[in-house]
């Protein structure tokens, strides 16, 4: 009887492996009803001629003990096996298959395929790992190689184990470390406005390798509870959107450290990088992910919260993160880059829904209520008051002038309605400060406040420089403390051993009295 292996679970097994080359609809002499193309040119449209993979596959429960299935590729210029060893067969690409007859074991067997670019790639999916080296194909020397990826084992509906809820530590702090424009690309990119320890100019180097290693440096020493990427993850125009995003969450993946992220204006511009939608579906089936894409009515793809609550097993929420897209570049008469702003449908989502949550606090099971809850607003893209003339800036410098949106929506109104004590902001990379607006006795928002912060710039492949001045990356750091109801800010930049720019923001839920009384503009 053929069908003897046990069938424990419903998945797909891939049974064979080819490549042709040409357009995109050529499948060459492969059926197209029992084979899948992997949706990416190997030549990354570079060349004429396009090169394609496809996998044939088939339903676990439809594979008998007689069938072959694949269970190890490996690219090579020769039979990487023995001279006795029959079972790897040669393909196109220096691809080396082996296949063997269907055990019923699934953690021998490659059940999906993949392609991912460039001599740094990198793959944080569980159970899933690189085919080193690279494809042999004749793409110019320039073209990020390509290199297959493949998984083993039945795909987990959870990524690793799930998620427990965010929670403070036995001290009531939480730390939260923004990453803003990574600006990652596909292959190791370019960086020219780099700078030493003594502030001279670097040559041209490579970018996204020092993006990572600045990134798991202060990921070391700073051991956030939590990170948030403000937007920019990627470059505009790179021909492989899942090479670059998985560069900027692998060393996050790596140290176990949850995630959220909001998208910027150029992560997904150009003809080939994949939508929000796309990257945030890519997100969500990564491990340690908290992104979300969000109600449908609310314009983007982005707009989520977040909670931290008490330590466990209390239900109590000490503080709530909010996140919103803040969309891209649009065509304007009025000036030139304009962006678009937050729409109205995102603030009243934004406005009820901390309204909701408020209530939910006051009226929480336990009888429990914390009156120095904080609640901030991650985006990409900065609020027009962030371009105020008479603001007071803290903590950091304004290197560049403010590039937001010509409109104003005015949802820092709301954000001063809802009590939200700050808002970290991406985009301008060159600007780093955290910013209140004065006190303004004749208008009805309960200011001071928020704080309106930019985290800096952080990756190498972004511009770094503004009007002929080098300024070195650099990430924000935030650190609440429940129990007083306190928050501080500082920055992590390149070749400092301390903190920099370390400010008290919040005291006793409040903005800090010194600030408060201070009715200037601070350079």
């Amino acid at each position: 009887m053929d069908h003897d292996v046990n069938h424990d679970d419903d998945y797909t097994v891939i049974t064979n492996l080819a490549l042709t080359f040409g357009y995109p609809t050529s499948f060459g002499t492969i059926s197209r009803e029992k084979w899948r193309r992997i949706p990416k040119d190997l030549c990354l449209h570079t060349s004429e001629e396009a090169a394609w993979l496809h996998v044939e596959q088939s339903n676990e429960k439809n594979i008998t003990a007689r069938d072959l299935v694949v269970t190890d590729i490996k690219v090579a210029e020769q039979n990487p096996g023995t001279d006795t060893d029959d079972l790897w067969e040669s393909r196109s690409a220096g691809i080396w298959v082996r296949r063997s007859k269907y055990t019923g074991d699934n953690a021998r067997t490659v059940t999906d395929i993949d392609v991912l670019f460039g001599v740094d790639a990198v793959i944080p999916r569980p159970q899933w790992s690189l085919v080193r080296p690279p494809l042999q194909l004749n793409a110019r020397p320039d073209v990020p190689a390509a290199q297959i990826s493949m998984r083993r084992g039945t795909a987990k509906s959870n990524p690793e184990n799930p998620l427990p809820k965010l929670r403070v530590k036995k001290d009531g702090k939480f730390k939260v470390l923004q990453v803003s424009d990574t600006h990652m690309v596909t292959g190791v990119g370019v960086c020219d406005d780099a700078m030493d320890a003594d502030g001279q100019p670097l040559p041209q180097s490579e970018a996204d390798p020092l993006t990572v290693n600045f990134l798991g440096g202060v990921l070391d020493v700073e051991k956030p509870d939590l990170v948030v990427l403000t937007g920019d993850q990627l470059h505009h125009d790179i021909l492989d959107t899942q090479s670059a995003l998985f560069k900027v969450v692998a060393p996050l993946i790596e140290r176990s450290i949850p995630y959220a992220a909001v998208f910027g204006n150029h992560d997904d511009e150009g003809r080939y990088a994949l939508s929000r939608e796309a990257q945030m579906s890519l997100l969500q089936n990564l491990p340690f992910n908290l992104s979300q894409p969000g109600p449908e009515e609310a314009d983007g793809v982005g707009n989520y919260y977040l909670q931290v609550f008490a330590q466990a097993p209390s239900r109590v929420p000490l503080l709530t993160l909010f996140f919103l897209d803040s969309h891209g570049q649009i065509p304007s008469e009025v000036k030139d880059p304009d962006y678009d702003c937050i729409a109205q449908n995102q603030i009243d989502w934004f406005t009820s829904t901390s309204q909701e949550l408020r209530k939910a606090r006051e009226k929480n099971g336990d009888g429990e209520h914390n009156p120095l809850h904080l609640s901030l607003a991650f985006m990409h893209i900065s609020l027009c008051e962030y371009a105020d003339s008479d603001l007071i800036l803290k903590g950091g410098h304004r290197g560049e002038p403010t590039e937001g949106p010509s409109f104003n929506s005015h949802f820092y109104d709301a954000l001063a309605r809802e009590g939200i004590a700050a808002v970290g902001c991406g985009h301008d990379h060159v600007n780093d400060f955290c910013a209140i607006r004065p006190q303004n006795d004749g208008s009805d928002m309960p200011e001071p406040g928020p704080w309106l912060c930019h985290g800096g710039g952080s990756g190498f492949g972004g511009y770094g420089s503004y009007d002929g001045k080098r300024y070195y990356r650099r990430m924000r750091v935030w650190e609440f403390n429940t129990t007083s109801g306190g928050l501080k800010t500082w920055k992590r930049v390149e070749y400092a051993r301390e903190r920099i720019d370390e400010l008290v923001l919040m005291e006793g839920g409040n903005v800090s009295a010194v600030v408060a009384s201070f009715n200037g503009v601070q350079d």
